[in-house]
């Protein structure tokens, strides 16, 4: 009964975040997107840069800073 108390209690405290900002980590570009329909359900997602090429898992992500 304990866990479950704490565990209601973590869940409150996290935050929902909101889709965030994805860039290019090669060029910084805003023009990336999953390469393919099925990244994201079936397989892992890979990313495609329309600006310079870049294909690959990783991206960099923005967030506005709370004030």
């Amino acid at each position: 009964m304990k866990l479950l108390q704490n565990l209601r209690e973590v869940l409150k405290t996290l935050k929902h975040r909101r889709p965030s900002k994805i860039y290019c980590p090669r060029c910084g570009s805003p023009k990336i997107h999953l390469s393919s329909s099925l990244d994201y359900w079936l397989t892992p997602k890979k990313y495609f840069c329309e600006n310079c090429g870049y294909n690959g898992p990783i991206v960099m992500e923005l967030e506005k800073e709370e004030e």
